[in-house]
């Protein structure tokens, strides 16, 4: 494929919601560009851009996708992204380098949360947005209704380009609203010019909202529209064309991607609005911190943003990025902003699906891959040592839900770490740490579909067998009163014996662990033993009385004891330390305290007595309530971490994905009584 100039390039994300037919839209694009020979179907498994083993096993996109095409002079790369929510990390990545997003919509479904997220998420970056109402050939298909709740949910920036003609149930007519055009399309991809037909006073519903939308692109233009008067041809296609380029118009085509019906017109229609790369500037931050404008130019200093990693078992680790200014060859040095590390392009790649070419280079507004950058990760800047600059980095979802991973064979249990870290390489929404408090390995995403992605990936690239539980919760222990206790470590063994006796204070006092002191008089127990007491005790309280956890909030005063001038070492009092604490602590009045986290819930209004009775049920206190900017509300409140487990599947339900929500850890509270006896017994059984 030969290199284009930005003014002749357009980046489109496909997205939407989950069975809409996103894929299903770009593997008919490709079929009819001559990409492909036959069109796939999901179904089967043998789609162009759903490759992966998972995706062909599931039967659904989980991770974004790129393909280049060329259309009339114009290169187009098309960026298929997942509809699952538990994979919106690759929507994430798409959009970012989209400069349009066409936001796919079955004509049978209508919009879905899918379609609301994808429009805020467009909307929130500034990008263009379009609609593909898909699926036409369906006989429950209903266009017209579609249409209708679209202008109802997005408003007048809604305008109609593309509608169908429906005659016996059959959409096989559409007529180009601009062009004034019909065309009928028929099995086999065969498509002919016919004339207008006769669709009544629909025809005139849908030139008035293509003059409402334009009216909303100018005060001239809409001082015209109130006035009565008709727009010329001219102010009607420069009006949806400026309209489309700075968002305030919102252009709906439509069609059938199973048998390509509509897609020329679609691909046309995209050539003619859609933003080219070089109509708008990025914004980045030089080394100072100050913002600069970045043009998208083919002479300026190279700087791209990598924005998808994937390891591949052949090729090895390839970046994907997409060049903003200056472009990208073989050999270019490049820095890397978050490392300040200097990496060496050694080749170029144009990757379609799962197929890579090698280029001479990747220009200005183009996208392209470089492998085996082994020290640059999603997200970074890599650009010119001429000028260093940051670009906008990839707003990715929070990843809630946790579970922890057991590998099923102990020979497993090294390999599971760097195995998981190259899947959060290949996906930012996944957290990974390994928790050294409760020895438990713990993975974090944004669901249950994604968490099992990861162990199926393990095992398929991996070989490695796991499976995944509820991780453990990190409690701690306490004490509620002051107690004085006796250690005395005694032993004679022949020869030197072990001494040490020790008076120490327990009390409670405000600090994350131990706070130790000493005020022993008259040399009772040498200065030179105290060390050995405190670390006696350092050790003792990494397990507590009750289950075995680690004691905070204690003090400890070393006030009196005794020692032999023979037998006492640092050993003994450290001993003596110990058996102080074994002693003293259960008549403490030990407690059980458990982790407490803050909630943050942003919901619909309709949603919110579900959720608060929800935060209730898991002993949550709700703090208070606010109305965000966009109409939703939301909940603050405080919640046991050990009631959050399955949080992140009740929101997602009861608001069918429209809620989102953050938690994170505030402080130690005492567990009221029965959950401290069940965590109790529990951790004794162990």
């Amino acid at each position: 494929m030969r290199n284009y100039e930005p003014n002749k390039i357009l980046n489109i994300a496909l997205a939407g919601h989950s069975g809409s037919g996103k894929t299903s839209v770009a593997e008919s694009i490709l079929y009819l560009t001559g990409n492909i020979d036959r069109l796939g179907k999901i179904a089967d498994g043998n789609t162009f851009l759903d490759f992966d083993p998972e995706e062909i096993k599931r039967k659904v996109s989980v991770l974004s996708a790129v393909v280049p095409i060329e259309w009339k002079n114009t290169k187009i790369n098309l960026i298929d992204t997942p509809g699952l929510f538990d994979f919106a990390g690759g929507v994430a990545e798409g959009i970012r380098v989209a400069d349009s997003v066409l936001a796919v919509v079955s004509g049978k479904d209508g919009i879905d949360v899918g379609t609301e997220k994808v429009v805020k998420m467009a909307t929130d970056q500034g990008k263009t947005k379009m609609f593909f109402v898909n699926g036409l050939c369906d006989e429950s298909a209903r266009f017209y209704r579609v249409f209708e709740d679209l202008k109802s949910t997005f408003g007048p920036a809604v305008c109609p380009v593309v509608v169908p003609y429906i005659e016996n149930g059959k959409a096989e007519v559409y007529v180009n609203l601009f062009e004034y055009k019909a065309y009928k399309y028929s099995a086999g991809g065969k498509v002919v010019q016919v004339d207008m037909p006769d669709m009544g006073g629909r025809f005139e519903g849908l030139r008035e909202a293509i003059r409402e939308a334009v009216a909303e692109t100018s005060e001239e233009l809409m001082d015209k529209y109130f006035e009565g008067e008709e727009f010329t041809p001219e102010e009607i296609i420069l009006g949806v064309s400026q309209g489309v380029r700075d968002g305030s118009i919102i252009p709906v085509f439509c069609g059938d991607a199973h048998n390509t019906f509509g897609i020329d017109q679609l691909l046309n229609s995209l050539v003619w609005l859609a933003p080219k790369a070089d109509f708008d500037k990025e914004v980045g931050t030089d080394i100072n911190g100050e913002p600069v404008e970045i043009s998208v130019s083919s002479d300026g200093a190279a700087a791209a943003i990598v924005f998808k990693t994937v390891i591949d078992p052949f090729v090895g680790k390839m970046s994907f990025v997409k060049v903003i200014s200056g472009k990208i060859a073989p050999d270019t040095q490049l820095v890397n902003m978050r490392t300040g590390s200097t990496e060496r392009v050694t080749k170029v790649l144009t990757v379609k699906g799962k197929k890579q070419e090698d280029a001479k280079f990747i220009g200005a507004g183009d996208i392209g891959a470089l492998p085996k950058l082994n020290n640059t990760a999603t997200g970074d800047t890599l650009c010119s040592p001429l000028r260093k600059v940051t670009l906008e980095g990839i707003d990715y979802p929070v990843a809630n839900l946790s579970m922890a991973v057991y590998a099923d064979s102990k020979d497993d249990e090294e390999k599971i770490t760097q195995g998981i870290l190259k899947l959060c390489e290949e996906d930012p929404t996944l957290k990974y740490v390994h928790n050294h408090e409760t020895h438990e390995r713990v993975v974090t995403g944004l669901g249950e579909q994604q968490l099992d992605f990861v162990v199926s990936k393990l095992k398929s690239r991996y070989n490695i067998d796991v499976k995944l539980q509820k991780p453990k919760v990190a409690y701690r222990e306490t004490i509620r009163s002051t107690v004085k206790v006796q250690g005395r470590h005694k032993k004679q063994s022949g020869g030197h014996g072990q001494f040490g006796d020790v008076w120490i204070e327990f009390s409670p006092c405000d600090c994350d662990g131990l706070e130790f002191e000493q005020t022993v008089v008259g040399g009772s127990v040498p200065k030179g033993f105290f060390p050995a007491v405190e670390k006696g005790l350092q050790d003792s309280i990494k397990k507590g009385p009750l289950a075995g956890f680690p004691v905070v909030g204690l003090k400890a005063n070393l006030y009196d004891g005794s020692y032999h001038p023979v037998d006492s070492s640092e050993m003994s009092f450290k001993m003596a330390a110990q058996i102080a604490y074994k002693n003293g602590l259960p008549q403490a009045k030990p407690v059980l305290l458990e982790p407490i986290g803050a909630l943050k819930v942003i919901v619909p209004d309709a949603n919110m007595g579900d959720v608060m009775g929800e935060v209730n049920k898991r002993r949550g206190r709700v703090l208070g309530m606010e109305a965000t900017a966009d109409g939703n509300q939301q909940i603050d409140a405080e919640v046991p971490m050990a009631e959050m487990g399955d949080f992140n599947t009740f929101l997602r339900q009861v608001t069918q994905g429209r809620g989102t929500y953050t938690f994170d850890f505030v402080r130690y509270e005492e567990a009221p009584a029965n959950v401290a006896q069940k965590v109790i017994e529990e951790a004794n059984k162990e």
